[in-house]
């Protein structure tokens, strides 16, 4: 055995247990979707409060808030709750054992928060139902809770000020008002502020809330009618292409676009080996040891902490980190593949007089209610855990309009030109000397799913890779994947974006 294939099979066994690690670890983070639901959910309520007379805005209203909208935010925010109480348990008992992963210690701290904040939450939405006695025990659970702890004291504060606001006398508390605006935010801070100004009789400030609520009311109307009405339509629209796949197949079996005969294999001049050295040194070596490592060194060597950087600056260096993986990676791959040059027809091509526009679009829209359908399944297994990817919450908390660019240039454009010339311009085709080429789509798609570390993400990428792979392998042309793969992301921070900017 060659010195290179040791180093290979050393850093496959290291790659199988940093990988199995990673994935074992997200296992214990919230999903990201979890907190999208719950500015969705916010929305919905900001909703509530509009009492305009546009004709268009009632109708549109009356179909997205539907008949108790109360009631279905505190099931949901109940559900949360449960679900974040039941992982920081677990992370305690973790951190308890001998064994426990002092990962996990950072971990504690933020799941402590969540349960907290959400108890704030769902006492407003008692009270709004009339259940006051719930929502004082609710509150009152969380004084007991965050007694003498630095960090949760703020929160503590808040729920004793809202405990005195709704008790019988009112208490009222010397700072409630800044308490309020700095720890609750969209209808939750509107709810208490509307309830402190009518007890301390302040009837300007009550107007001049209920006039801001009002417009954020309306604006909360248009961004649902943006986040719900285009997927909805695209999702119709992609029902309508599976469905003419799926008669096609039965009516032209071997001749329709779905026949595994139809679609022709790749020649592929290099061996299993050079797949193998490409995704361990190029993907895995680059991105999982040597870019840490270096950024670490650099670190400690100059003194800077990327935890100290302001909004547009973590933006930017998070696409600088992914642009040297990108550029690592592809550089790996060239020189394991410069012997091959030049190459058989029909690899890594890019061509723009061809019909790579509507695969791309048609992709798109066919992905939509596969991944969402896959989603729903994948939500029932595990139950709001499995982590997300670490770039979604940063994006949605972000409110620069410079960092929000950024991070669409790192997901939008960045990301499915390296991922694409990877996963499908040089493994999916690779894959074919070996196997049929649905087989090579399902198993580069299980690889794609897999290098985004979250559990929670496997099934729908690998359902979202095995559409790009089919539109690649149809097309013969990046081009296309690239544009979905593109699309998808940008659809993900358009609903960021306008969810994130709602929330206030």
């Amino acid at each position: 055995m060659t010195i290179k294939r040791v180093v290979l099979v050393i850093l496959t066994v290291l790659a199988i247990a940093l990988i199995g690690q990673d994935l074992l670890a997200s296992w214990s983070q919230p999903q990201f979707q979890s907190r999208l639901e719950l500015y969705q959910t916010n929305l919905v309520l900001q909703a509530t409060e509009w009492q305009g007379d546009d004709p268009n805005l009632t109708s549109i209203r009356q179909g997205i808030i539907g008949g108790e909208p109360v009631k279905g935010a505190t099931k949901q925010y109940e559900e949360l709750r449960q679900s974040a109480q039941k992982n920081l348990k677990r992370t305690q008992t973790l951190l308890a054992s001998p064994t426990g992963d002092p990962s996990l210690k950072a971990t504690e701290p933020k799941l402590e928060r969540l349960v907290t904040e959400l108890d704030l939450r769902l006492g407003l939405l008692q009270t709004q139902q009339g259940q006051v006695d719930i929502a004082q025990k609710t509150w009152a659970g969380v004084i007991q809770r965050t007694d003498g702890s630095v960090s949760l004291e703020p929160l503590s504060k808040t729920a004793g000020v809202l405990a005195g606001l709704w008790s019988e006398p009112p208490r009222l508390v010397p700072d409630a008002e800044p308490l309020l605006k700095q720890n609750l935010d969209s209808w939750f801070r509107y709810r208490s502020l509307s309830q402190l100004y009518q007890l301390q009789q302040r009837q300007e400030a009550l107007t001049d809330l209920r006039a801001v609520q009002q417009q954020t009311a309306e604006r909360a109307l248009t961004n649902l009618a943006i986040v719900g009405g285009i997927p909805t339509v695209s999702c119709l629209i992609g029902v309508g292409i599976l469905l003419f796949l799926v008669g096609q197949w039965a009516v032209r079996r071997k001749q329709s676009l779905l026949a595994p005969e139809s679609i022709a294999a790749w020649t592929v001049p290099w061996t299993g080996e050079v797949v193998w050295e490409v995704l361990i040194f190029g993907f895995f070596l680059v991105g999982q040891i040597l870019l840490p490592l270096g950024l670490s060194v650099f670190q400690q060597a100059s003194g800077f902490n990327p935890a100290t950087l302001g909004e547009r600056a973590r933006a930017f260096y998070i696409l600088a980190n992914y642009l040297l993986l990108a550029a690592g990676g592809l550089t790996v791959m060239y020189f394991s593949i410069r012997a091959f040059l030049p190459l058989p027809e029909g690899w890594f091509q890019l061509r723009l007089r061809s019909k790579w526009f509507l695969w791309g679009m048609g992709g798109y829209f066919a992905a939509l209610p596969l991944v969402i359908l896959i989603s729903l399944v994948n939500q029932k297994i595990w139950q709001g855990q499995g982590g997300s990817n670490p770039i979604l919450p940063i994006a949605l908390e972000g409110k620069d309009n410079g960092a929000l660019f950024l991070f669409f240039v790192t997901a939008a454009i960045a990301a499915p030109i390296f991922e694409e010339i990877l996963f499908r311009g040089f493994l999916l085709p690779s894959l074919t000397r070996y196997m049929p080429v649905w087989g090579a789509i399902v198993l580069s798609s299980f690889i794609f799913a897999l290098a985004h570390l979250s559990l929670s993400e496997v099934l729908p990428l690998m359902v979202l890779g095995m559409v790009l792979g089919f539109v690649y392998a149809r097309s013969r042309n990046l081009l296309s994947s690239m544009l979905l793969h593109s699309l998808w992301n940008s659809g993900t921070l358009l609903s960021l974006f306008v969810l994130g900017s709602s929330s206030q």
